[in-house]
């Protein structure tokens, strides 16, 4: 009863003029932050970051984490109308979110991304109201081996987005995994993989920059090739009516990917240098796997959509937790985050929730009252983002371009990195031609720069000995379920051959 009376304190708080006026300015704000590529949350709460000390601290706070909400939200936006993710969090949203569209079903992506995203955020807030201490204390038992462990689990359930063809996945996997150790090797401090000792490289291959590349570029091209110059709409349909049938309809088809977006979303999330995007991805691939319907996956399934946008909702929530509680952010937001509550006095880890609990219990009320403002912002503004795509693809195809160079320059403000979308765009074009599995590689190079480290760091633990993942009481599980996992497809193709042949 205590943690209740606490958090109805903390509501009001929240719901105190200014504070509700800010929440409802950033999460606007956020949404439109989000659905621009190249920006994202990251972007948004480090540019507005100044404008905050202008109000007291308390506010100030929940003025940022509305944004980091909003953007949460607005990245599906772009994924479905565009088919460019706004950032690395909404990439697997593209996946279904984008073939909807091209269907004419861009209100049903959009309806089913805000209603997962809704969930995905409350769910989360009610853990972190619950089992903020105890999830803190279990997020300091997550070592190298184990973050390791979490991160084979990941490309373990993506291995199969490629279809059935495995050699081709597992090609598309290798190849993201390369463009990941461009740049310095993080611990011995040596260049690796700079081709003809262009300067560029040294920064490494962002991932924002290949996800423009591939679904900005490549896709144009792709949809370019396929009309062959006629000129095309989607020419979807958005009536009152419409739209109470894509929440029924949402609601149906997109349960399951919700309820296993949130629940795994936030374990991911509350994790030390875990965050939103290996949490959407792994989420749309546990979906798939446990999916009667996997052949769906990648052709516009509602539950595609729901699961990594419920996820990166509730791993977004999930980073505030070892921010707050440790000090440690979960999140490259979380980071500017915590930076900002230094600047104003206050010191983040276990005292926080003692000498500052009505700022703490004033932030978690704000929580629910972001997600509910803005899952209410999204659905009101789902008429003009499907009024977008009744352009014709000639018009798009323009707009489309002008985006991926403009969010790829403000990213990096970096001429180095537009040639790469540019290249990277016409690679994606010709190895979709040839049936390679975009998805796999694009996901290699998010999860690359946390899985080597963590690798590495481990075997130096253990002096090389890789029993390391085995022997620990919870990376080992992880381990052996990751590995069949991996094996499950070479199973599957065994079967196959061992029917056919009895036949």
């Amino acid at each position: 009863m205590e943690v209740f009376s606490f958090l109805v304190s903390g509501i009001f708080t929240a719901l105190e003029p200014i504070n509700i006026g800010l929440i409802l300015i950033g999460v606007t704000v956020g949404l439109f932050i989000g659905a621009m590529p190249g920006l994202g949350s990251v972007n948004g709460v480090a540019i507005l970051l100044p404008v905050t000390f202008l109000v007291p601290p308390a506010s100030a706070i929940i003025f940022l984490a509305a944004i980091y909400y909003g953007a949460m939200y607005g990245g599906a936006i772009s994924s479905v109308t565009l088919g460019i993710p706004g950032a690395s969090t909404a990439v697997a949203t593209t996946f279904d979110g984008r073939p909807l569209a091209l269907q004419g079903r861009a209100s049903l992506a959009l309806v089913t991304a805000a209603l997962a995203s809704f969930v995905g955020g409350t769910v989360a807030t009610v853990f972190f109201t619950l089992f903020a201490p105890l999830l803190a204390t279990v997020a300091l038992n997550f070592g190298p081996p184990e973050i390791f462990a979490l991160m084979l689990l990941a490309f373990a359930t993506f291995v199969g987005l490629g279809g059935d063809d495995i050699p081709k996945t597992i090609f598309s996997i290798c190849f993201g995994l390369v463009l990941a150790t461009v740049g310095f090797d993080t611990i011995s401090g040596e260049p690796r993989l700079v081709l003809f000792d262009i300067q560029g490289f040294l920064r490494g291959i962002g991932f924002i920059v290949l996800a423009i590349g591939v679904y900005g570029i490549g896709e144009m091209l792709w949809t370019i090739e396929q009309t062959r110059g006629e000129i095309t709409t989607t020419n979807p349909k958005m009536t009152a009516k419409g739209l109470v049938s894509d929440t029924k309809e949402a609601v149906r088809r997109g349960w399951k990917g919700t309820w296993i977006g949130s629940l795994l979303g936030f374990f991911v999330g509350v994790l030390p240098a875990a965050g939103a995007t290996p949490g959407s991805l792994m989420s749309y691939g546990v979906a798939k796997m446990v999916s009667k319907t996997p052949h769906e996956y990648g052709n516009g399934s509602p539950d595609g959509v729901a699961a990594p946008e419920a996820a990166n909702n509730s791993a977004s929530t999930g980073a505030m937790l070892p921010m707050l509680t440790l000090g440690i952010p979960g999140s490259p937001t979380t980071a500017i985050l915590l930076g900002g509550m230094v600047i104003w006095g206050l010191t983040p880890g276990p005292r926080l929730f003692v000498d500052q609990s009505e700022f703490v219990w004033g932030l978690i009320g704000s929580f629910y009252i972001s997600n509910l403002a803005a899952v209410l912002i999204n659905l009101a503004f789902i008429p003009l983002f499907v009024w977008m795509l009744r352009m014709p693809f000639t018009i798009l195809a323009p707009l489309i371009f002008m985006l991926s160079i403009v969010g790829g320059f403000a990213a990096s403000r970096s001429m180095h990195d537009l040639w790469l979308i540019v290249i990277f765009g016409i690679g994606a074009f010709f190895l979709r031609k040839f049936d390679y599995p975009l998805a796999p590689a694009v996901l290699a190079i998010v999860l690359g720069p946390i899985a080597e480290p963590t690798m590495r760091q481990s075997l130096l633990l253990s002096s090389g000995d890789p029993m390391i993942f085995f022997t620990r009481p919870v990376a080992g599980p992880i381990t052996v379920i990751a590995i069949f996992l991996i094996l499950l497809p070479a199973f599957k193709i065994l079967r196959r051959k061992r029917e056919a042949a009895a036949n």
